[in-house]
C-alpha cells in the first residue's frame, strides 16, 4: 500500500482547513449607530454615538467602545461592543449592559432591561482596515517515498510487520516414528467340523 498518497492528502487537507479558518479583515469606524425602544411609549428613537462618547437615552447612559464592519468584498458583519449605565436612586451609577451588539442578530447578546431596549443599527464613517492574522496551516516533513533499510527505526504512523525473535518457538515434542500395520488378511470362511463314520458293531 502506498502511503505516501495518503499523507499527501493529509497535507493539502490541512491546508484547505487552515484556509477556511482564517479570519477576514475588519473596518474600524468612529461612529456607532444604533436604535432604541422605550417599552412604556412605545417610541422607537434612532441615533448616532462616537466611540468613547457617552450619550444618553431615556435612563440609560450608552457609551459604545468599538464599532466595526467588513469590507465590502466580504460578508456583511456589522458589531459594537458597548456599555450602559443607569443611575440609581442613591446617586450611583450601576452597569446593567457590558458586551457586543450584532446588527445581523438584534436579539443575539442584546441589552435586557425592563424598560428599554437597544440595538445596533450600523456603523459608519470608517477607512482604517485592520488586517487579521491568517492562520498559516503547519509544515510537514517531506514524504518519501523510497523504501528504509531493515535496520532503520520506524516511525509514527508505519506498519510494521513483527519481529520473528519477538514471540518465543514453541518446545520442541519427541515423537516415535509411526510404525506400519500389516494389511489385513482376508478372512477364510469357516469349516464344520466333519462327522466321524458311525460303525456298526452289533453283529
Amino acid at each position: 500500500m502506498n502511503f505516501g498518497w495518503a499523507r499527501a492528502a493529509l497535507v493539502l487537507a490541512s491546508f484547505i482547513g487552515g484556509l477556511g479558518t482564517a479570519q477576514a479583515d475588519r473596518i474600524k469606524n468612529p461612529t456607532a449607530v444604533f436604535s432604541g425602544l422605550d417599552k412604556i411609549t412605545g417610541r422607537i428613537v434612532s441615533f448616532e454615538a462616537a466611540i468613547d462618547e457617552t450619550v444618553q437615552f431615556g435612563a440609560l447612559q450608552m457609551t459604545p467602545r468599538v464599532c466595526f464592519t467588513k469590507p465590502p468584498t466580504e460578508t456583511p458583519n456589522t458589531t459594537s461592543f458597548i456599555e450602559v449605565d443607569e443611575p440609581g436612586s442613591d446617586g450611583k451609577t450601576k452597569r446593567v449592559f457590558s458586551g457586543w451588539l450584532f446588527a445581523a442578530s438584534p436579539g443575539l447578546h442584546g441589552l435586557e432591561h425592563p424598560v428599554y431596549d437597544i440595538w445596533l443599527v450600523d456603523c459608519k464613517g470608517g477607512t482604517e482596515v485592520i488586517a487579521e492574522p491568517k492562520e498559516v496551516p503547519e509544515e510537514l516533513p517531506p514524504i518519501q517515498d523510497a523504501a528504509r533499510g531493515p535496520n532503520d527505526l520506524a516511525r509514527p504512523g508505519d506498519i510494521v510487520a513483527p519481529a520473528a525473535s519477538t514471540a518465543p518457538r514453541p518446545p520442541a515434542v519427541e515423537t516415535a516414528p509411526l510404525q506400519q500395520q500389516p494389511a489385513p488378511q482376508p478372512r477364510q470362511p469357516a469349516r464344520r467340523p466333519v462327522p466321524a463314520p458311525i460303525i456298526n458293531t452289533d453283529r
